[in-house]
């Protein structure tokens, strides 16, 4: 901790968290602005206490070499609470990313409004949210919580791209314990409330969780090198690499296996950096490279719900898909998806309108979509992982993959109740004619619904060489916002 000189007979102390944005930014790159800031408010004797900089760090920096701003609250400077002078401070350096088109990180660690300060303090938070929403979908916003965030505060993470929380100290909740337990008498912990795991696991709001700081500051980095520093830039290109060995998975189409090893077989090796991985399991989406270049990549996941969507996977998909699109990330959709999970609770909790998320999202893109079939697409669900009726630059199925309004075993009990009735046995030859006759894998290829049927093995230099092939239809500028789902 760094004692500074007392002005007006006033202690004023600044503490070592600048070396969190030290650990951050490239060496001897942080250029620090407003460091003499300090609140003038009189009430409750708080002219006592004014710690230059007002409990945030704020200034700009280079990351890997590329132009970043950065923000930083400091929990031992007025517990990091946030009045006009922090609020402005922050405000001011998210002006600067947006006239410089360079991404933002906020580092949060805040016991959230400065009550001293009243409204002067929700205005402060209403100022960074308008800011917050004035960038979406122009320059990346990354907010990487690193002890507590609560009430108002949460909402500014909420409006940016990404979410990485620290797995210890981090909590996210818009009331507290306390006034939880007054209002609905449930005692329930910090942790319970808003912890790091729940927020990865239940609610979808953290994308990533970090072990430590230093974790997270890396997870930090290793984001960044996938988006460009606005929608107005290309992303950053990286060396080219070998793909892993594409696995087999099995024929049969009620068999699970991981579409992750799918997803490494396509992707420069090491390059897979998986989003929300413990959130809506269903579908899995990330950021990876092929062939040195970013792309987004949304693959349905037949090891849970056997791949089916629901509503969080909806909502979870049709996030990454708007944020790829807002900042020029090609979309590479990998689909083996029986339909969407029927059941009471889907319908009451609104499949109909948040499956429409997705599907808007994707009819919604203009960067370069490539869709390859890996086993079965199903109804109202095929559409949606975009298809070509819906916009797809190209789509391809492996051998035996199965296109249809439904599965087989559905379709004969809808098409042939009656005879099936008449005669059970004659079941399996129904579901062979169905198989045969609807569901054959050359007759999406012969109305072109699909592009060409292609082998596992050829999946990575096929998808490669179509992206490359799409390289000017990528059109830099502001596409739309990043509106949270």
């Amino acid at each position: 901790m760094t004692q500074l000189p007392a002005v007006d007979g006033m202690l004023d102390v600044r503490s070592d968290r600048l070396a969190r944005v030290h650990a951050l930014a490239d060496g001897g790159t942080f250029t620090e602005l407003g460091s003499q800031a300090r609140h003038h408010v009189h009430a409750f004797d708080m002219q006592r206490k004014r710690p230059h900089g007002d409990g945030v760090v704020t200034g700009t920096a280079r990351v890997d070499n590329r132009p970043v701003a950065l923000f930083a609250q400091d929990p031992t400077a007025l517990g990091g609470s946030l009045g006009e002078i922090h609020a402005g401070k922050i405000a001011r350096i998210l002006d600067h990313a947006a006239r410089a088109r360079t991404p933002v990180v906020g580092l949060l660690d805040s016991g959230g409004a400065r009550i001293q300060e009243g409204v002067a303090a929700l205005d402060g938070y209403g100022q960074i949210f308008r800011r917050n929403v004035a960038m979406s979908g122009r320059v990346p916003q990354i907010s990487v919580v690193l002890g507590p965030c609560a009430g108002g505060a949460v909402y500014s993470p909420a409006l940016t791209d990404i979410v990485i929380m620290q797995r210890n100290r981090a909590h996210m909740f818009v009331t507290g314990p306390r006034v939880v337990k007054a209002v609905t008498y449930e005692d329930v912990s910090l942790a319970d409330l808003g912890g790091a795991d729940i927020h990865a696991t239940t609610s979808g709001v953290a994308h990533f969780v970090a072990d430590d700081d230093q974790d997270a500051l890396d997870l930090t980095r290793r984001v960044l090198s996938y988006l460009p520093s606005s929608c107005w830039h290309s992303s950053p290109a990286a060396p080219p690499a070998d793909a892993l060995p594409m696995p087999e998975i099995p024929a049969d189409h009620r068999q699970p296996y991981d579409v992750r090893g799918v997803i490494r077989g396509i992707a420069d090796a090491d390059s897979f950096t998986e989003l929300h991985a413990a959130f809506a399991r269903n579908i899995v989406v990330g950021f990876a490279r092929v062939d040195g270049q970013s792309v987004g990549i949304i693959a349905n996941q037949p090891l849970v719900l056997a791949g089916c969507l629901d509503i969080a996977a909806s909502e979870k998909g049709a996030r990454f898909v708007r944020m790829c699109d807002a900042f020029g990330l090609p979309l590479v959709t990998l689909v083996d998806v029986p339909g969407f999970l029927p059941g009471t609770g889907q319908e009451a909790g609104g499949i109909i309108r948040k499956g429409a998320k997705l599907l808007y999202a994707y009819a919604e893109a203009s960067v370069p979509r490539v869709t390859v079939v890996l086993r079965k697409a199903f109804g109202g669900a095929y559409i949606v992982m975009n298809s070509k009726s819906l916009g797809a630059d190209a789509a391809f199925s492996w051998p035996g993959a199965e296109l249809a309004v439904m599965g087989a075993e559905g379709a004969v009990d809808v098409i042939y109740r009656r005879d099936i009735i008449a005669d059970p046995d004659r079941r399996d030859e129904f579901i062979d004619r169905y198989r045969e006759e609807a569901m054959a894998p050359h007759i999406p290829a012969e109305r072109l619904s699909i592009d060409e049927v292609i082998t596992p093995a050829e999946t990575r230099g096929v998808v490669a060489a179509t992206l490359r092939s799409l390289e000017g239809a990528l059109q830099l500028g502001f596409r739309h916002d990043n509106l949270p789902q």
